[in-house]
């Protein structure tokens, strides 16, 4: 890769956020055990591991199922614990924080329970250890991605869509929901994608109504909407995509309509996107297309979520999230109109936040197309 990602640094921005946000308290390292935050400070990707991060040392502890990968993880002093359960993986943290003689350790307290956490501050050999609950630290720093996580997150949107062309033409009247589903999916690992960024939803008819249906056994009918929304999954990135077909008719008055509206209210949400604009200001100006036309109370649900490491990651674009974008955002614009009992329609795009015009990674017509079936 060209840009490869420097673990080092990214360790140190941790630590530099850590004192920049408990000034002052005396805390000296961050205990990070939330999956995607271990791996974007470590490149480990594991079910079951931990990372100590100071400005002196970066202490790694994992079960022996990932010994391999965690060995090759460079500049961290490297446990393995002896089983796999996460009271061994803290005991195995817990004697390094002693050994090192730390004393006032945060930890994410939306990871790492309170009862987990006081287990862990007792230690008999060297008395109390403090253990001092934060969020978000990691979080916040994820949220701008770095040339070598937009390329990969590139990459899955570029699979996603090449799969999509694949699905569309398989689409045929009398295929069930769950059939669609994976088939697609199936379409993207024949597209190199490492796994589907989440379950993929296919909705047909007045199901599509319903925002996260579940595929089910329904077959596709004539004449009837099909709402995709689906994404691939690259070097642990996650892409997200959604489109919505008519299938084996002409569209109605009411379906192009609709689709129409929405398509309105994506060009609007897309088109505000850049560093600096208001998150609520981008989910007005795409709500309000929707409003307008008298159809607000139908869409549910916020404009969209940034996406990296984790399908669902800050920032949430809604109404009520405070702040700014900023450059390197990576977030999905999906506005959506949800009938109930007749049909739905969302359109998604995967875009990165610049200082002018959004990049759109997701390059997949928005029209509403007419599948023969």
């Amino acid at each position: 890769m060209s840009n490869p990602v420097d673990y080092f640094l990214r360790r140190a921005q941790a630590v530099r956020a850590l004192r920049e946000s408990t000034e002052g308290s005396g805390i000296s390292a961050l205990l990070v055990s939330d999956e995607a935050n271990v791996r974007w400070l470590t490149g480990l990707a594991s079910s079951n591991a931990a990372v100590l991060v100071s400005a002196d040392t970066t202490i790694l502890v994992t079960d022996s199922r990932y010994a391999d990968p965690a060995m090759a993880v460079p500049d961290v002093q490297l446990t393995i614990a002896r089983d796999v359960s996460r009271e061994a993986l803290l005991a195995g943290i817990n004697a390094d924080l002693a050994r090192d003689g730390q004393a006032q350790i945060a930890y994410e307290s939306d990871c790492l329970s309170a009862e987990q956490a006081h287990r862990l501050s007792i230690d008999p050999e060297v008395g109390w250890l403090t253990l001092v609950p934060t969020s978000g630290l990691i979080a916040q720093l994820r949220t701008v991605k770095e040339p070598a996580e937009i390329a990969m997150i590139r990459q899955a949107c570029e699979i996603s869509t090449a799969a999509l062309r694949a699905l569309v033409d398989q689409i045929r009247v009398g295929m069930s929901e769950l059939t669609i589903a994976r088939t697609l999916e199936y379409e993207l690992a024949r597209h190199g994608a490492d796994d589907r960024a989440f379950p993929t939803i296919a909705a047909t008819g007045p199901n599509s109504a319903t925002p996260h249906h579940q595929p089910t056994a329904r077959p596709l009918g004539r004449g009837d909407i099909v709402k995709l929304d689906f994404g691939a999954m690259v070097g642990g990135y996650h892409a997200d995509c959604t489109r919505t077909f008519v299938v084996g008719a002409s569209a109605t008055d009411r379906q192009i309509e609709i689709h129409r509206l929405v398509e309105q209210a994506a060009t609007a949400g897309r088109a505000s996107l850049s560093d600096g604009v208001a998150i609520a200001d981008v989910d007005a100006a795409a709500r309000g297309v929707i409003t307008a036309h008298g159809l607000g109370e139908y869409f549910s649900h916020g404009l969209g979520h940034g996406l990296g490491l984790e399908i669902h990651e800050p920032p949430l674009l809604s109404a009520a999230t405070a702040g700014t974008l900023a450059q390197g955002n990576v977030v999905t614009i999906e506005p959506g109109v949800y009938l109930p009992t007749e049909f739905g329609v969302r359109i998604e795009d995967t875009c990165v936040v610049t200082d002018g015009r959004a990049q759109v990674l997701t390059d997949f017509p928005r029209e509403l197309i007419v599948i023969d079936g």
